[in-house]
């Protein structure tokens, strides 16, 4: 049971509402165009889930080797940091959740497109594909790109524009211009959420080499680009309702305006990175009920 503890923790259960959040509204728009299919739905919760498991798996690994992941490191004890999972257990995991991810991936992709649409089934396989090689290239082997400040643009396109636009596909086989603002909202919350996790982290990770935007920036600049960020995707989650709006609970998703403008202020006052790992559930949090809000005010 406690080797149990240890694998869910490694997990990072707090990041897997974030993964889901561009399915959930990829999923509303397909129900609100007359696409929807519960199968596909469930099966592409199943696969972001798992993948972003891996994810959670390769992270730890990777910067656990390095050493990236050391008692200076603020946030959450990692698994191999800790030493209650060893480097090959965590390796052996990555590969079965690998394993774990093309079958669901497969079932996905058949449920969607059967045997009538094959260059879409090939389309989303080297999709498929290239997403489990970007979890895992994230932090391990020498050129890890999460090591090169290229993160940012790994979530943006993934969580953003391959979950919403690519899951929307799943059920539609189309690509339809009313996903594409949500796409990008998801994408920027999302690397918010990243450079949130980097802020805190940008002392340690500058001295273990890990050059993020954070660490390019520094911490006041930044801070800046958070707000950016965040700022943004306010700005097109309210150009999104206005230009598509149909009745008033197109606007209920104002309510996730409440916790992200608090967060904001916090982040504003804040000059010890350590400072802000609680903000980090807060807008992970807030971009997964941004999603369902959205979702809701065109379904009722």
């Amino acid at each position: 049971m406690s080797n149990f503890k240890h694998w869910v923790s490694a997990a990072r259960l707090r990041t897997l509402p974030l993964s889901v959040s561009g399915i959930i509204l990829a999923g509303c728009f397909a129900e609100y165009n007359g696409f929807f299919n519960w199968i596909v739905f469930a099966l592409a919760i199943l696969t972001t889930l798992s993948l972003q498991i891996l994810s959670n798996f390769a992270n730890d690994y990777g910067d656990g080797v390095k050493g990236t992941d050391n008692n200076q490191r603020i946030g959450p004890e990692r698994a191999i940091q800790s030493g209650k999972i060893s480097p090959s257990s965590m390796y052996n995991a990555i590969k079965i959740n690998i394993l774990i991810t093309i079958a669901l991936a497969f079932f996905l992709i058949l449920a969607a497109f059967g045997v009538t649409h094959f260059w879409y089934a090939v389309l989303f396989f080297v999709l498929g594909g290239i997403s489990i090689y970007a979890s895992i290239k994230y932090t391990i082997g020498d050129d890890a790109y999460g090591y090169k400040g290229l993160g940012d643009l790994y979530v943006f396109v993934f969580f953003g524009l391959v979950s919403v636009l690519g899951g929307y596909f799943l059920f539609s086989r189309q690509i339809d211009h009313v996903v594409i603002l949500p796409a990008a909202i998801i994408g920027l919350l999302s690397v918010a959420v990243l450079n949130l996790n980097n802020l805190r982290d940008i002392e340690s990770d500058l001295k273990s080499n890990k050059i993020t935007i954070a660490v390019r920036l520094g911490f006041e600049k930044a801070k800046k680009y958070h707000y950016f960020l965040i700022f943004s995707a306010m700005v097109l989650s309210l150009v999104f309702a206005i230009l598509y709006y149909t009745n008033p609970f197109n606007f209920i998703f104002l309510l996730v305006f409440i916790p992200l403008i608090k967060h904001l202020k916090t982040v504003n006052t804040v000059d010890e990175p350590a400072l802000l790992d609680p903000e980090l559930k807060k807008v992970a949090l807030s971009t997964f009920f941004m999603a369902v809000l959205m979702s809701i005010g065109y379904l009722i």
